[in-house]
């Protein structure tokens, strides 16, 4: 137990009340006068010539004020090489979903029907719509003159880690970029080994689906000649940043309001903002798009899909002697760098001598490829835990100890090489060997009274996320009536800033309901690194953290001059200071605030400053377990409990980190039994829209217990680790592994669906 008074304690959500009573501002909520609404024309094909647009009709619609095509804009000069920068199409369009034209009108009803009177004459284009056809000799090159090198890698958000993406010299190809990592002698490796396994993983392109799809509202400033946004998005600083790139515009003249986050997950750094924005400056009037869910499933940044060809081999005394895997990511039609980064875990979640990984990012006719929670991880770890599963079955060891055998540990090399700074993958291990449900998994075994027809099984699963980092600014303002009030620049995706009241509170003495945090825009906010990555509390806590303790001397000095005391026998209990063992001297530190803002020669108004650079990431590892029932008639599968260790370093507030595992968990069963985006040969979307792309829903969801391992990070504020992206990564392959252990199957592409599992039982009944 610590010794902290409000750290380490359960908080409740400081905005929770506001969200479920409906008061809470999120970007479709803005009305400004003069607003005018937009619907975006998007592409129904995935590669042709734009030989027309038509939009005679929707002009003449009473209401409508414009028809935009990509040479009206501002950003008509930019290059077109990230949906960030594919504004509106020119000339050809690259996958279904990207934006064509944008209709704006007086109301969003006028503009929807006026969309649908545009007509787009198009040329229709071969399409390369899967990897395999891209990668296929004489496959159709989709950037046969090379895409130009401008603009943002959104992985570097998410990992404190470098991929080594190399960037070949090469003829034109689908293949954008590669990895390819090696250490030892990986046929030596194999030729030790007592056990082989070799299989190929797969899985789907996976959408974040967040509730409030993508929104934006611009407003034009025609006297200064830049534009304000308010925007749903995870990283401020950085989308100003674009926006202003994409408009020619200083930075200055681009301000981000950042609203209430109905969810982004990874997604939200930036897909429209930069379309409404030109739209609104070259109109002069305020501008609002907010996506149909439709929209939002064909035109933004969905998880890519993802192929591992694995071997690994280990000896009879359970040690993993080799690792070799092809990794390749469907990256949609821009580049995202995410397959060095599945490689860089597959050879490091594990101690092993020899490893070699070839990674191949590639391109298609479809959407880019983006971030989701922990992105890359879910891939890597479906696969190697899958393997290593098999291969403590083959060896007859364990699974746990055989994964405790070979654990990676701080100093070891990850895939890429790098070291693997502090970790506590063998902490989450050795917690979960002693939950009563690996303890008592053997007794599951029993026959089942039906028969045979249910079985039930139990499946672990290690996962694990590099976390990111990023230098913040923080301010610390008390007030009169004793208020603490803590400005941020930092977005709150996660309940973030419910952690943030605890560090002010407990540096401060005061209690955390006497702390309100301000969120500020790109022109009044001290800067933060995006929301992204498992690193805002990392990154920022220290920053608030250090702004406190600048106030809290300020409140010190006031406090012994005030009692005429030395400052070591002052201390500050429950928002009062006072001499230490005379509680009858107790003075309400708004009290000694207004104390400084009138004395002449004081400290005047008490304000303090704090930054924080964290030097060294600190990585997120989890064990989770898995319980599952499977209808052997039906392949239906039903998760009955889970259990999910990680290390959190030094939980700041229980109550959010207890939630978020609980999210990332839920998310993991999606990718495991329920999530695929299914295009099909023509780059036709079949699955937009929650009719048919499937979630878990709240009755497929088990009993959750989440255990925290608090192993602290060396340079973490207080010990804290990331914590956010973590839960999601085991979730996929502990379901297989469950599911593998109850009926003897093993699947190795998701989701696993009950038809995709029956197959398996058959083929496995005929072998």
């Amino acid at each position: 137990m610590s010794n902290y008074q409000y750290l380490g304690k359960g908080h409740k959500s400081i905005d929770g009340l506001e969200k479920i009573t409906g008061r809470a501002r999120y970007v479709a909520d803005i009305r400004l006068p003069g607003m005018l609404h937009a619907r975006p024309i998007l592409s129904q094909y995935a590669h042709a010539e734009i030989r027309a647009i038509d939009a005679d009709a929707a002009r003449r619609l009473p209401g409508v004020v414009a028809v935009l095509t990509a040479t009206d804009l501002p950003t008509r000069d930019r290059a077109i090489n990230s949906r960030h920068s594919a504004v509106l199409a020119r000339e050809k369009v690259v996958f279904v979903g990207q934006p064509v034209a944008l209709v704006v009108a007086e109301s969003e009803a006028i503009a929807r029907d006026a969309a649908d009177l545009v007509r787009v004459e198009y040329s229709p284009l071969p399409a390369v719509v899967d990897v395999a056809q891209a990668i296929a000799p004489g496959a159709p090159v989709i950037w046969p003159r090379g895409l130009p090198k401008e603009g943002m890698d959104l992985t570097a958000a998410h990992a404190a880690v470098d991929k080594d993406t190399e960037e070949k010299e090469r003829a034109p190809s689908n293949i954008h970029a590669e990895n390819h990592y090696a250490r030892g002698d990986i046929a030596a490796g194999f030729a030790a080994a007592d056990a082989v396994v070799e299989r190929t993983y797969r899985m789907p392109i996976v959408h974040q689906s967040y509730l409030e799809p993508s929104a934006v509202v611009a407003e034009p400033d025609p006297v200064g000649g830049g534009v304000t946004l308010y925007v749903s998005t995870q990283g401020q600083f950085g989308l100003r940043d674009e926006v202003a790139r994409l408009l020619s515009l200083p930075k200055r003249k681009v301000r981000v309001v950042p609203m209430t986050v109905g969810g982004g997950f990874g997604a939200k750094y930036g897909i429209i903002e930069a379309l409404v924005a030109a739209a609104a400056v070259a109109l002069g009037q305020p501008l609002r798009v907010v996506l149909t869910r439709a929209e939002d499933f064909l035109t933004t940044t969905p998880a890519p899909a993802v192929q591992v060809e694995l071997k690994t081999g280990a000896r009879r005394d359970g040690t993993l002697c080799a690792i070799q895997a092809r990794v390749t990511s469907d990256n949609g039609v821009f580049p995202f760098a995410i397959a060095g980064l599945v490689g860089i875990l597959l050879g490091g979640y594990y101690k092993c001598e020899n490893l070699a990984i070839d990674c191949y990012e590639v391109f298609t006719n479809k959407p880019q490829a983006g971030a989701y929670r922990a992105p890359g991880a879910p891939n890597a770890t479906f696969a190697i835990e899958s393997n290593i599963d098999e291969l403590a079955r083959a060896l007859g060891i364990d699974p746990l100890e055989f994964r405790l055998r070979n654990a990676a540990e701080g100093g070891d090399p990850m895939g890429n090489g790098d070291a693997w700074p502090n970790i506590g993958l063998r902490q989450c291990l050795e917690r979960m060997r002693d939950h009563p449900l690996w303890q008592a998994r053997a007794s599951d075994a029993a026959p089942s009274p039906d028969g045979g027809r249910y079985a039930e099984g139990v499946g672990l699963a290690v996962g694990g996320w590099l976390c990111g980092m990023s230098p913040a600014a923080a301010v610390c303002r008390a007030d009169t009536d004793g208020t603490i009030r803590i400005h941020v620049g930092s977005v709150d995706i996660s309940g973030v800033n419910s952690s943030l009241v605890l560090v002010a509170a407990e540096v401060l003495g005061v209690p955390p309901e006497q702390v309100e945090i301000l969120q500020g825009d790109t022109q009044s906010a001290p800067f933060a690194g995006p929301s992204g990555g498992s690193q805002t509390t990392y990154s920022v806590s220290g920053a608030v953290a250090n702004a406190a303790r600048e106030v809290r001397r300020k409140l010190l000095d006031l406090a012994a001059d005030h009692f005429e005391a030395a400052i070591g026998d002052i201390e500050i209990k429950d928002g009062k200071a006072q001499v230490k063992g005379v509680p009858a001297s107790a003075l309400p530190i708004g009290r000694l605030v207004a104390i400084g803002e009138s004395k002449a020669g004081g400290p005047g108004p008490l304000v303090g400053e704090g930054n924080a650079a964290v030097e060294q990431n600190a990585p997120g590892f989890v064990a989770h377990l898995a319980r599952v029932r499977v209808d052997r008639e039906t392949g239906q599968v039903t998760p009955l409990q889970y259990v999910a260790v990680q290390d959190v370093g030094f939980a700041i507030n229980p109550t959010m980190v207890t939630g978020q595992v609980h999210g990332g968990v839920v998310q993991g069963l999606g990718w495991g039994l329920h999530e695929a985006m299914v295009y099909d040969e023509y780059g036709q979307l079949l699955t937009g829209s929650f009719m048919d792309y499937d979630l878990p829903k709240i009755d497929g969801v088990p009993e959750i217990e989440a255990i925290f391992v608090e192993n602290p990070a060396p340079h973490g504020p207080f010990g804290a680790r990331g914590i956010g992206e973590p839960p999601i990564t085991a979730g996929a392959a502990a379901l297989a592994n469950a599911i593998r252990d109850a009926v003897g199957a093993r699947v190795t592409e998701t989701p696993i669906r009950a038809e995709s599992l029956w197959r398996a039982l058959q083929a496995a009944g005929d072998a």
